[in-house]
């Protein structure tokens, strides 16, 4: 066993089969939340097997050796513990919260569920036809259709074009096989993050996941690669005609993986152009000119190129001037300076945001074992705060004129007003 030890508050330690387990001691409350990943996100499905991960992740806890789903819930439920399961594009999720007397418990249940689920097929229909349901009804959605068209014009036959959810027909042809072959294939223990925060010390946390989790013995082959295809940029336009009351305008570039230097000042440019009430496109769009029902920008942090989108929702007549309303505040990031008042005012807000988002266990077991399973490590805690307080106005103006010059389009509305919108 390897252990690292730095002046982090996080206590890393690495076993001998390749679990990285991670610690925050919190005396404060009788409460342990964990937080265990696997490398093992949408990201390693075919265009035909959308959905894999997303149907895995909700059969995941429906039965495991030894137990049935209904179990499963009454060993969590009996001790007032949560247990949930979830997948994103890069990662696989199992969040746990407990009292300190229960944890190991609710551990070794963890434990099981992760090793030996059993994938009935009853279930495995079950979450189908929910799955099924829930692709429905974003299709009713005019944000989330006009998101969907935008990063399938985006990213294409990389995998970051598909929805989590899958499509019907990609979800409908995924077998209780597939399912297990996933599981074998990227659930591993080389492949794991155990992230813990609470009432329980370094030694004590060790030895829980070392008798849980010791005998788990990574395979002999090597763990896949994935050859995802080149992102190629080819700014084009999507429209959806929608019977709505609103037309969603949105735009959309691509920017950078977490690990490029672009990213803090991408990141620091989409906090001043949409996060909030303050933001510029808020104040500019909808409180001076009334267009927006809702305006916003976001930038995700990722393990490949994210998409910087910019968006709103505005009355169909005012779709053409909304398109150009956003248009012009992205332009202006590569040709105008942003005020010192305001550029320190997207920092603090940054910056505060993110120490208000490790307040709770859960919270802090999420973000340090976030930051491992992207390959960034803990210290990028530290690296992050420092990133943003670093970036200067000069570097923003640069990143814009690199990332956001050329958009993606995607208009979702009325059919009128967003044929105009684009004539």
């Amino acid at each position: 066993m390897t252990t690292l030890q730095q002046k982090s508050p996080i206590h890393r330690t690495v076993l001998n089969n390749g679990i990285v387990v991670l610690l925050a001691e919190n005396p404060a409350a009788d409460i342990i939340a964990a937080r265990i990943f696997v490398r093992a996100g949408s990201c390693c499905e075919t265009q035909e097997q959308a959905g894999l991960a997303h149907l895995l992740s909700a059969v995941m806890t429906k039965g495991c050796d030894g137990l049935s789903s209904l179990e499963i819930a009454e060993k969590v439920e009996s001790v007032g513990a949560s247990l949930s399961t979830d997948t994103s594009t890069d990662y696989f999720l199992l969040s746990m919260k407990t009292v300190t007397s229960d944890f190991r418990e609710i551990l070794a249940l963890a434990g099981q569920i992760l090793r030996s689920p059993t994938f009935p097929e009853t279930q495995v229909e079950l979450e189908r036809r929910l799955a099924l349901q829930d692709i429905r009804s974003q299709k009713e959605q005019p944000f989330t259709v006009a998101f969907d068209q935008l990063r399938q014009a985006m990213y294409q036959d990389h995998p970051y074009a598909m929805s989590v959810l899958g499509t019907p027909s990609s979800v409908n042809s995924i077998t209780r096989a597939d399912l297990v072959n996933y599981h074998q294939t990227y659930f591993r223990p080389d492949h794991l993050v155990i992230s813990i925060a609470g009432r329980i010390t370094p030694e004590v946390a060790i030895k829980l996941v070392t008798d849980i989790f010791g005998d788990w013995q990574a395979p002999a082959t090597a763990s896949p690669i994935s050859n995802l295809p080149d992102i190629k940029v080819a700014p084009q336009y999507q429209i959806k005609p929608l019977q709505t009351q609103q037309s969603i305008v949105m735009l959309g570039y691509l920017g950078t993986a977490v690990s490029s230097p672009d990213y803090a000042p991408l990141k620091l440019l989409s906090t001043y152009l949409g996060n909030g009430l303050s933001s510029r496109l808020f104040v500019e769009l909808r409180e001076k000119q009334g267009l927006a029902y809702e305006v916003s920008a976001f930038y995700p942090t990722r393990l490949f190129p994210a998409s910087f989108i910019v968006y709103m929702g505005t009355a169909p007549e005012n779709t053409t001037i909304a398109l150009r309303g956003l248009q012009t505040e992205v332009d202006l990031l590569s040709q105008t300076e942003i005020s010192p008042s305001a550029f320190q005012a997207a920092k603090n807000k940054i910056l505060g945001q993110y120490a208000l988002g490790k307040q709770t266990n859960g919270q802090i077991a999420q973000v340090y074992g976030w930051y491992e399973i992207l390959g960034l490590g803990i210290e990028f805690d530290q690296k992050f705060q420092e990133m943003i307080a670093a970036v200067q106005v000069t570097d923003t103006i640069a990143a814009a004129n690199r990332y956001l010059q050329s958009p993606y389009l995607s208009l979702v509305g009325p059919e009128a007003a967003i044929n105009r919108a684009i004539a």
